[in-house]
């Protein structure tokens, strides 16, 4: 399993626009992709979920974490997590 650890970099957070973003990029992946947040490890959430993403409350500068058997998918959703979605 891939996985890749990086820093919220929206400044809300992974709220609604950014939350939007991610689910889409997800979707789009047959494979699951997940996300946790540092030292949440057993509330992993669906990545292709836009209300699980913004459940998970990850604040600008908190490190999340993304799994998948495909490691083009953690590269993918790992990229978007660390951009400034609302700029």
């Amino acid at each position: 399993m891939a996985s890749k650890t990086v820093v919220v970099g929206s400044a809300v957070g992974l709220h609604a626009r950014p939350a939007s973003i991610i689910s889409e990029a997800a979707a789009e992946y047959d494979d699951d992709i997940f996300l946790y947040l540092e030292g949440e490890e057993d509330e992993e959430v669906d990545a292709a979920s836009l209300m699980m993403i913004m459940a998970m409350g990850a604040e600008k500068g908190a490190k999340v974490t993304v799994t998948s058997e495909n490691a083009e998918a953690v590269e993918k959703i790992a990229d978007l997590i660390e951009q400034d979605l609302d700029a």
